[in-house]
């Protein structure tokens, strides 16, 4: 056992020999390698080369070669077509419609870092900064800065190498949009009227950067901006004397108008009477006298007016203001007794026939007649105190038959009309003077 013991002492030192002859070589052959490999990475060189969170693959295996081409041990020739040499190893970038400058150029390394950088994709710095470098930092200012711009999110737009698009942008300008205003992309679905300008392109109205008005608005969108395309509304609205009140609230156009989509006509929110309805269904005082509450007395008076029935206020109604009384589109005299002109009834006479006040007798204009006596002749055209039609009619609803009033104002009285309707006629006994009748077939003597 002893001698046995003695005899394996050569063969472990044998052994312990090869062992670090193998170890020595393995380390030497490692250690020239790495100084063939990374002689550049030396502590008087390049000493910070690969220390960065992000480095480019030749640096960080050191193969500096695969990019410098070496004229001498410390000589190398300079890289004249930078982006050829990326594209050696990267697919090329530069083969749609739109490419970036720096790409067109072959300037990768104006934007990337070709070793290493703090910054992915070893880029030269931090998202907006990095576009900072070339673009103007004012698109960013404004009090109201674009979500994506705000973040430094460019890329969440633009492409930053090519693109078959304008601006670099990722696709057409409302898709761009639209991937992340999904509510307006669905709002847009579907709808049979479309604004021209959101249907050509958001940017039309919107900023995509920035700007001093919410929404990123070019102008404030309640009303100035509208006038950069509608000059006709804006010359209308600041001459007219009366002024629709609705477009003196706070939201303006927008109090009527949808400035997207809509499934109305002009870009109405509502159907055209439901929309004037929305501010009418309240009693509103205006600087010519209270306006009743619309909504509720049209519930209340079944017989409505043919325009009513259409649900178009605006045959009569300029909603954009008008010179004449509660914005009419053109003269009502709102007062009982005016002198006989057919000017004074422009508006009645767009729809009805004017020869109604202006033939005596008749038996086929009117069913308002004595015999043959044309009683709207009788009533209106006198030369001092011809009654206005709104001393009979009420322009709106009533639940009387021809729109005839229960009863008119008539100063602060409340005159009653006191009409009453008969197979071949009717009557009236208003508070202004004793009951009258007439019949078409045989003809009434009043006194």
């Amino acid at each position: 056992m002893h001698n046995r013991g003695i005899k394996s002492v050569p063969l472990i030192l044998f052994l312990i020999s090869i062992f670090a002859f193998f170890f020595y070589f393995s380390e030497q052959h490692d250690r020239v390698s790495a100084e063939s490999k990374d002689s550049c990475v030396t502590d008087k060189c390049h000493s910070k080369m690969g220390k960065e969170k992000f480095v480019h693959g030749p640096a960080a295996v050191g193969d500096c070669t695969l990019c410098h081409k070496q004229e001498g041990k410390h000589k190398f020739a300079p890289i004249t077509k930078v982006g050829e040499l990326c594209y050696k190893c990267h697919d090329r970038l530069d083969t749609k419609k739109g490419v970036h400058k720096p790409v067109k150029e072959g300037n990768c390394t104006k934007c990337h870092d070709a070793h290493q950088s703090p910054y992915k994709f070893q880029l030269r710095a931090d998202g907006i900064n990095l576009c900072f470098k070339c673009h103007d930092k004012k698109i960013a200012t404004g009090k109201f800065v674009h979500g994506p711009v705000a973040v430094g999110g460019c890329t969440m737009c633009h492409n930053p190498h090519q693109t078959d698009y304008p601006k670099m942008l990722g696709a057409n300008i409302n898709d761009v949009c639209f991937t992340c205003h999904v509510d307006k992309a669905e709002a847009f679905k579907g709808k049979k009227f479309m604004h021209k300008p959101a249907k050509e392109k958001c940017t039309n109205c919107h900023s995509p950067h920035a700007g001093e008005y919410r929404y990123n608005l070019k102008a404030d969108g309640s009303r100035d901006l509208c006038f950069t395309c509608h000059t006709d509304k804006k010359d209308w609205i600041a001459k007219v004397k009366t002024k629709h009140g609705g477009l003196e609230t706070e939201r303006k156009c927008l109090a009527c108008h949808d400035p997207h989509v809509s499934d109305y006509a002009k870009q109405l929110v509502k159907q055209p009477m439901d929309t004037c309805l929305t501010c009418h269904d309240k009693s509103l005082d205006t600087p010519d006298g209270k306006i009743k509450d619309m909504k509720s007395y049209l519930e209340k008076n079944k017989d409505h007016h043919g325009p009513i029935r259409q649900k178009d206020c605006s045959a009569c109604h300029n909603t954009h203001g008008s010179d004449y009384f509660r914005i009419l589109r053109r003269y009502f005299p709102p007062v009982f007794y005016a002198p006989f002109d057919l000017k004074n009834y422009e508006l009645c006479f767009g729809c009805h026939e004017k020869t109604l006040v202006l033939e005596p007798k008749t038996t086929t204009l009117t069913g308002f007649r004595n015999g043959d006596q044309n009683l709207h002749f009788v009533h209106v055209n006198k030369a001092v105190k011809g009654r206005t039609c709104r001393a009979c009619h009420e322009a709106h609803a009533t639940n009387n038959p021809k729109h005839i009033r229960d009863s008119v104002p008539f100063g602060a009285w409340g005159l009653p009309v006191g009409y009453q309707k008969t197979a071949n006629g009717g009557s009236c006994s208003p508070g202004c003077h004793q009951k009258f009748e007439y019949n078409r077939q045989n003809p009434v003597k009043n006194r």
